[in-house]
């Protein structure tokens, strides 16, 4: 299987998707359990979400599934909230805090040192090479890190989650200009509700990234799933109505963050 897909662009956007993908290879389905074989953790249709929003940005997209091995993870294992509930570099349970792998058949050590040589390192090394590539064509690039989650997860967070999580390791990842491009028209955008470093403040890759005083920006969107799909439950199908709705205000956060991206180019400024 091909470990990830590119499609190149010229905009100084650049779209990382690694959780859309569901593929597992044979001999690592076998060893999850009928949960586990759900993938319910899986950033439902969010490539189809984001395609042709803005035609000219290159995507990075992960297709093998995060019960793999999880692409928006440190490989060190670090854990990204600490003291927070949360899943590791290849999960043992579900976001609801369930097993997903059979009795005994959980990932060793050796796994997941072989899924970091064959998945994760491949991704990333993609994904690097993209972002060089755009910031070698316009000398400032900005990796938009494209999610979506479950709006209610107990495991994970009280409540209700905002429908656009807007994560940026508190302004450390990019430009206050990139930030709150996305902020105001999420902001502006009539029935939905919006947070800036809330629960999710940009994950691994978004703060390995973001490197605004190099010219590497980055910012992580996690969308809460009741924004497009009919039902937060298997099957996870799409509301295409939902999804067009939701699509101009993508549209528009993006097109307003690959303006400011010029306009940093232009100034060489890091604000």
């Amino acid at each position: 299987m091909a470990v990830f897909e590119v499609r190149q662009g010229t905009s100084p956007v650049i779209l990382g998707l690694p959780h859309t993908g569901t593929e597992v290879p044979p001999p690592i389905w076998l060893r999850l359990n009928d949960n586990g074989r759900i993938l319910a953790d899986t950033d439902w249709h969010i490539h189809d979400l984001y395609e042709g929003l803005l035609p000219e940005a290159t995507t990075v997209r992960a297709t093998f599934h995060r019960y793999v091995i999880d692409a928006n993870r440190d490989p060190a294992g670090a854990s990204l909230y600490p003291g927070q509930n949360t899943t590791g570099l290849v999960p043992e349970t579900d976001f609801d805090g369930a097993p997903i792998w059979k009795e005994g058949e959980g990932p060793t050590d050796a796994d997941i040192a072989a899924r970091l040589r064959d998945f994760h390192v491949p991704y990333h090394a993609a994904l690097a090479a993209e972002i060089a590539r755009i910031k070698a064509i316009h000398g400032v690039a900005v990796l938009y890190d494209c999610h979506s989650i479950r709006s209610h997860i107990p495991f994970l967070f009280e409540g209700k989650l905002p429908d656009f999580n807007i994560g940026t390791d508190m302004g450390r990842t990019c430009a206050r200009s990139i930030e709150m491009a996305a902020v105001k028209i999420a902001a502006k955008a009539e029935t939905y509700s919006h947070v800036l470093n809330g629960r999710f403040k940009g994950g691994w890759t978004t703060r390995r990234y973001g490197k605004p005083e190099a010219g590497v920006h980055a910012i992580q969107m996690e969308l809460a799933q009741s924004t497009h799909l009919a039902s937060e439950a298997p099957p996870f199908a799409l509301d295409s109505s939902k999804a067009e709705r939701l699509r101009g205000h993508l549209r528009n956060i993006l097109q307003r963050i690959e303006t400011k991206a010029f306009d940093l180019k232009l100034t060489g400024s890091e604000a």
